[in-house]
């Protein structure tokens, strides 16, 4: 397990009441952001949480961009940990357009409109690499919790690896599927096709399509 140990100047806990139910909400710092883990109900020492990482997103969190499933994926992680009656949601900031930075991610959104190029290569023809994002933060927080191992809500495999090269047990990833959009599905055949993400929702879509 990583160490668990966050400096006491560097966490603070306090209770959240949302639309959905209480959290503690776990705001941390740790590799130069503040990041968020809301948890619900008792979780501490216990095996096989339903957990989130959840890498944040400002246009499909904030303000619902439909060219991303983020901010979906966020609503539907946040209502299955209320339904299992506990759980974690990680909220990893510093990590916008899988970590080159919001600026950037704008810049990538005007190759992908103006020359139709996917997530991949809209990134790399600006010189940007195509995922850096870091789930230590996750690992830290969780050991923080003394989560024991994980169910993980995830369609990236490699989100499992590297949490578990961190010393999280994840014992399960579990689906967290949205429904694909004409607004999506570019973005999202892009995350299959080239980054190995795990949608079989997508070819249902490619079914109605020809059959619409």
């Amino acid at each position: 397990m990583p160490d668990p140990i966050i400096a006491r100047e560097d966490v603070a806990e306090s209770e959240l009441v949302t639309r959905r139910g209480r959290f503690s909400a776990v705001a941390f710092r740790h590799g130069g952001h503040e990041h968020m883990a809301l948890v619900h109900g008792r979780v501490r020492s216990r095996e096989d949480v339903l957990v989130r990482v959840h890498s944040e997103c400002l246009t499909g969190d904030i303000f619902g961009a439909l060219r991303c499933e983020c901010g979906e994926q966020l609503g539907a992680a946040l209502d299955a940990i209320v339904r299992e009656g506990s759980g974690i949601l990680v909220y990893l900031r510093g990590q916008e357009g899988r970590g080159i930075g919001l600026v950037a991610k704008v810049r990538t959104h005007v190759l992908q409109d103006e020359q139709g190029l996917d997530t991949v290569d809209s990134a790399t023809s600006l010189g940007l690499p195509v995922d850096v994002r870091d789930y230590t933060p996750a690992a830290v927080v969780l050991a923080y919790l003394g989560v024991r191992s994980v169910r993980l809500m995830s369609n990236n495999p490699d989100k499992i690896a590297s949490l578990e090269e961190h010393g999280i047990r994840v014992t399960e990833r579990v689906p967290l599927l949205m429904p694909p959009s004409e607004n999506n599905i570019a973005y999202l055949k892009a995350k299959r096709d080239r980054l190995g993400h795990d949608l079989p929702q997508l070819d249902r879509f490619a079914v109605g399509e020809r059959h619409g």
